[in-house]
């Protein structure tokens, strides 16, 4: 041991207190940099030269720079990233749906169905019951369809979102490759690129906003980034992500594939995975519901209007269902027969009463009108061979009257059936067991099949009477049923009235919206938690760095003191020489 040696030890010391200094002023400029992961500088003691007998050192040296991070912390802090981020956006479009249905206030679904339905109640006490529920009922149909173009609207808005996200994941995924890359080269032995696994890490956070994803690292020091169990980047490359939109029975299908191979990947949290989570279930649900109840609104409400009257007999009658001339003579019921198959609603087996009256004389015969839809043949076997056709319906209400009768049935130029009385001659219906006045058209209140186009038909002639089974006319009773129906079961409503039907879903939306925000909280809690964890591992303490400064400063200056001394002792030793 030797007085060079001192000086070595004092110069590794001076190097080792820059080095230090360096890293702590790099700290102190970067306290308020988002992103930011304290770098630490670790020492170590070199040993001592096997020729020096005590063996004391050489001094110190800095072992490497590194960030201080928790890796399992940090990948915590990326799901639940992606868990606020997700049910944010699901609460999001929950309250933007809530706005839209507005319900609660009285200007939603449910006060118009009761100002609905309270019309055709008052329609025989007003002064002008006809132009009334007409009106009302249009207001109700234009209501209808408005909700539908809002949630569409709603539902398009979404999809561009998607569109947008999705984009910009796969940019991420692609800057992640590229920053891995530069990683590799630029990372020598032990020395890491903070600032690059900074940036990197930073990605990876706005990549998890946006889906779940989970980030492993290679030996390399890159990140490898999975969905579920499917890798998208993988060193320097990035196999990119992509939406996929397919149409099925219809209804448009959305998802999340691979860029390269068309791999289907499974995203369920983040901001995209919110978005679809809603997409497919709130909004999609909601707008089926809508349709459902539009269906059925109108099916109900013609069922009951084709077999009312009033006072004055129908002397001609339109239908509104177009049937082709293929289609004519095909069973009702036929799954080949497109014109009826595609309805959102069908008549069934059983049979109506048509009435005819001689104006003059005041009297009326009535004829029953089967309509067979069983499915069944003659031979008992499954068939709809031997069923009704709208022909058939055609033909048995012309024969009604007898051959040469007075009335005359056919269809006209785009399908529909158009019956007509001759001179002198009226005539009804009732007990329309099977629905086949309200699916063909015939005088109906309604016109269309769902929330996209129902609407009052513009030749409409409201029925408020009705013709009892013993022939006797009541003049409110078709109004007395109608009034009455929005309270009625209907078993395609799963057994619930319209109204109610309504009230479950819209009850259904708060309680989900209530869900949303709950888990919105909770998943604010948790992922603010862990951020205020890595801030206690990884953020940057002005005391600490303050206190690191003076540790640096002091060695630094001790360093440069045994450096004078050692110089003072050099001198002594070569005074006495």
């Amino acid at each position: 041991m030797s007085l060079t040696s001192s000086l070595y030890i004092a110069n590794s010391a001076l190097t080792t207190s820059q080095v230090g200094l360096q890293v702590t002023s790099q700290n102190l400029a970067n306290a308020a940099t988002p992103g930011y992961t304290r770098q630490i500088a670790l020492l170590q003691a070199l040993r001592g030269r096997t020729t020096d007998p005590f063996m004391i050192g050489s001094g110190v040296g800095v072992n490497e720079v590194r960030r201080q991070i928790d890796t399992a912390l940090q990948s915590r802090l990326w799901n639940a990233n992606s868990a606020e981020f997700g049910s944010a956006q699901q609460l999001n479009v929950f309250n933007q749906l809530e706005a839209i249905l507005n319900e609660g206030t009285d200007f939603d679904f449910s006060s118009e169905l009761s100002s609905f339905f309270n019309t055709w109640s008052e329609a025989t006490t007003l002064l002008d019951s006809s132009s009334t529920v007409v009106n009302q009922g249009k207001s109700l149909a234009t209501f209808i369809q408005n909700i539908r173009s809002d949630l569409v609207d709603q539902r398009q808005q979404v999809e561009n979102q998607i569109d947008s996200e999705v984009n910009r994941a796969n940019a991420l995924f692609g800057e992640i490759a590229d920053i891995n890359a530069t990683i590799s080269t630029s990372e020598i032995g032990q020395t890491e690129a903070g600032a690059l696994r900074d940036r990197r890490d930073q990605i990876v956070t706005e990549l998890a906003q946006l889906m779940e994803i989970t980030a492993v690292e290679t030996n390399q020091g890159g990140y490898d980034i999975f969905i579920g169990s499917t890798p998208i980047v993988q060193g320097n490359r990035s196999r990119g992500v992509e939406i996929e939109r397919q149409t099925t029975n219809g209804t448009v299908g959305v998802q999340v594939i691979t860029s390269d191979n068309n791999d289907t990947l499974t995203v369920n949290t983040g901001s995209i995975g919110g978005l679809l989570s809603s997409r497919d279930g709130a909004i999609d649900e909601t707008i089926d519901k809508l349709d459902t109840i539009a269906s059925n609104l109108i099916f109900e409400v013609n069922k009951i209007h084709s077999t009312g009257i009033n006072e004055d007999w129908l002397t001609s009658a339109l239908g509104t269902l177009q049937i082709s001339a293929a289609n004519q003579t095909l069973p009702l019921n036929d799954p080949t027969n497109e014109d009826l198959a595609n309805l959102p609603y069908a008549p069934s087996n059983g049979g109506f009463y048509v009435h005819i009256r001689n104006d003059d004389t005041g009297t009326s015969d009535q004829v029953w009108i089967p309509v067979d839809l069983d499915g069944i043949d003659t031979l008992g076997a499954a068939s709809t061979a031997d069923d009704t056709s709208a022909e058939d319906i055609r033909a048995a209400i012309e024969a009604a009257g007898g051959p040469g009768g007075p009335l005359t049935a056919t269809f006209d130029p785009s399908g529909r059936l158009q019956i007509s009385a001759a001179p002198g001659f009226s005539f009804s219906f009732s007990e329309d067991s099977s629905g086949a006045l309200a699916t063909l058209g015939v005088n109906t209140f309604f016109e269309g099949t769902d929330a996209t186009n129902i609407a009052v038909r513009e030749d409409v002639n409201v029925m408020l009477g009705r013709l009892a089974p013993d022939g006797s006319f009541s003049a409110n009773e078709n109004a007395n049923l109608l009034g009455k129906l929005g309270e009625q079961a209907i078993e395609a409503l799963g057994g619930h009235s319209i109204e109610k039907f309504w009230s479950l879903q819209t009850q259904d939306i708060a309680v989900l919206t209530s869900s949303a925000r709950t888990q919105a909280d909770s998943s604010f809690i948790v992922r603010q938690s862990l951020d205020g964890q890595r801030a206690a591992v990884s953020g940057v303490s002005i005391d600490e760095e303050s206190i690191n400064l003076m540790t640096y400063q002091r060695q630094y200056q001790g360093a440069a003191q045994v450096i004078t001394t050692a110089q003072q002792m050099f001198d002594t030793l070569l005074t006495l020489v």
